[in-house]
């Protein structure tokens, strides 16, 4: 069966031919409490037959809100942590240098900052998501809460346990807290952002599709996993800046799917409420 998806986006409007319009009502605890539905029309149709059918998807007003504010915040924070990477990577005299301070604190901030907002863009999504394949985008949220877990966790320490004197002086440190390979907070760092936020990535990416919106969504999330999940090649090869390969994916590639999905949240046309 082929599914094409059509939602009530903007100017959109639906086909003329083959499609039943169907709203959902919001139950009277929701209603009592005064919250909006939003209602997105799917249609699906055969490729062997002309009988179709919709499905109509409810998305709250929070919902749409969290989606919205989540993705300018991952667009934000992921330019701030661009420019600043960028700016720290210039300063260098070799490309073998760690990035110093007030560069290196400064990225290690956003990162902790962005992250729970990249799981609250997550969440949006899966709110989004049809009922037929919200299995997939709730995996995509676990995928990304890892990431978070993993990553914050790693970040604070270096941040705050890295410079202290106790650890300073130790002739462990460069195997423990350091971000030159290998150590245990790289592999750990690599974990996250290699292999967590990839598999989130396919995971969500077939959440969307029907639209040219949504195509380029989906076509972008599944590069911007594959390029994360290219990054262990580093690993394997023991070259670190084969794992560049991988930040292409998770920061490049990843800011433009948030950029489309704050527009397509955004244009989210809301329905008058029951009795409106």
């Amino acid at each position: 069966m082929a599914l094409s998806r059509f939602c009530r986006c903007g100017t959109l409007n639906p086909p003329a031919k083959n499609t039943t319009k169907s709203r959902t009502r919001v139950g009277t605890g929701h209603a009592a409490a005064g919250h909006d539905a939003f209602v997105f029309h799917i249609l699906q149709l055969s490729s062997e037959t002309t009988q179709g059918c919709t499905v109509a998807i409810e998305f709250s007003t929070t919902a749409r809100r969290l989606g919205i504010f989540s993705a300018v915040g991952v667009i934000v924070l992921g330019g701030a942590y661009a420019i600043t990477l960028t700016v720290g990577l210039l300063s260098l005299k070799s490309p073998q240098q760690p990035i110093g301070d007030p560069m290196f604190s400064i990225l290690e901030i956003l990162i902790i900052v962005m992250m729970p907002v990249m799981v609250a863009l997550m969440v949006a999504v899966h709110a989004w998501a049809p009922s037929h394949v919200k299995t997939l985008s709730l995996t995509a949220v676990v995928f990304m809460s890892l990431l978070a877990g993993v990553t914050c966790s790693v970040h604070f320490v270096i941040l705050t346990l890295s410079r202290q004197a106790a650890f300073a002086g130790q002739p462990w440190l460069s195997l423990l807290l350091s971000f030159r390979w290998p150590s245990v907070v790289y592999a750990l760092d690599i974990l996250g952002w290699d292999f967590f936020f990839a598999l989130s990535m396919f995971f969500a990416a077939p959440v969307f599709g029907g639209t040219r919106l949504t195509v380029s969504i989906r076509m972008l999330m599944i590069a911007s996993g594959v390029l994360a999940l290219a990054g262990l090649g580093g690993v394997v090869a023991g070259d670190m800046q084969l794992r560049n390969i991988g930040i292409i994916g998770y920061l490049g590639v990843f800011l433009v799917v948030a950029c489309l999905l704050a527009a397509l949240f955004s244009q989210a046309k809301p329905l008058a409420p029951p009795g409106g």
